[in-house]
């Protein structure tokens, strides 16, 4: 965003901190704790922007992403859907989600995740886009998305089969159930879990760890993993847009979020 500055190594956004330490570890975090951290508009925007910028800067060499507060991302914000007037808004907002995506799973730093609390919806795609994924034990994952009448995003129908397989992730993203952290662990999506109150220090320790490397090693094999262990990254996620925008058009869609707890 043009109207972002830096300042000792921060980088200020509206919705999201962005702070490196000594060691090149940059910690973004998703900061609308009152809201449990759900996307708006600014806040989707705001995700992109601030791993763009951190993919850009030199000092940066590994990232942790997690969120303040009580949850690291309840989903969407439901207060502030409005029903896209037409195809052109609709596609707006999802290119913004799917951009989202792109700075974390394509940027060139390796990124530790520390999921705390709920990870819902677009909350839980952005969990599974981190390359180590730490979960808190009271953490909680679960896809709303089919039975709102939408789809999910996140290049997840690529990924979390590739972490899953097929059956687990058809089970996932089609029912919708709550999974716990130590559950998303035992099927390959959590990589570690941690004591909630431990769970920063040991997604900093894994950073540092990975900062230490060689940055031309890391960036290599961070983009070699993704486009060889799952399949095309970029058509997953043209098809995601696609069924997603066809959803967000779809007056059920709004009629079934205002019903959705």
């Amino acid at each position: 965003m043009d109207d972002n500055h830096e300042t000792s190594g921060s980088f200020r956004y509206e919705t999201v901190r962005s702070e490196v330490d000594d060691h090149g570890v940059r910690t973004i975090s998703l900061n609308r704790p009152e809201s449990l951290n759900a996307m708006n508009r600014q806040l989707i925007d705001d995700v992109a922007s601030a791993f763009d910028d951190a993919n850009r800067d030199d000092s940066t060499r590994a990232i942790v992403f997690t969120g303040t507060g009580r949850a690291f991302c309840a989903g969407d914000d439901r207060k502030e859907h409005t029903h896209p007037r037409d195809e052109t808004e609709a596609r707006d907002v999802v290119d913004a989600i799917q951009a989202a995506t792109e700075a974390i799973v394509f940027g060139a730093k390796p990124v530790v995740g520390a999921i705390n609390g709920w990870a819902v919806g677009g909350g839980f795609e952005w969990a599974i886009n981190c390359d180590f994924p730490i979960w808190g034990e009271s953490a909680v994952g679960f896809f709303p998305e089919v039975s709102l009448n939408l789809f999910v995003t996140g290049a997840v129908t690529s990924l979390l089969p590739a972490l899953v397989g097929l059956n687990t992730a058809r089970e996932m993203l089609f029912l919708g159930q709550r999974y716990s952290a130590q559950e998303l662990h035992g099927v390959g999506v959590a990589w570690r879990v941690a004591p909630d109150d431990q769970l920063i220090a040991e997604a900093t320790a894994v950073a540092r760890r990975l900062a230490s490397l060689p940055s031309l090693s890391v960036r290599a094999m961070k983009r070699t993993l993704n486009q060889a262990a799952a399949t095309d990254l970029r058509a997953a996620l043209d098809l995601e847009t696609e069924a997603t925008v066809v959803g967000f058009l779809d007056p059920l869609t709004t009629e079934l979020l205002k019903q959705f707890d």
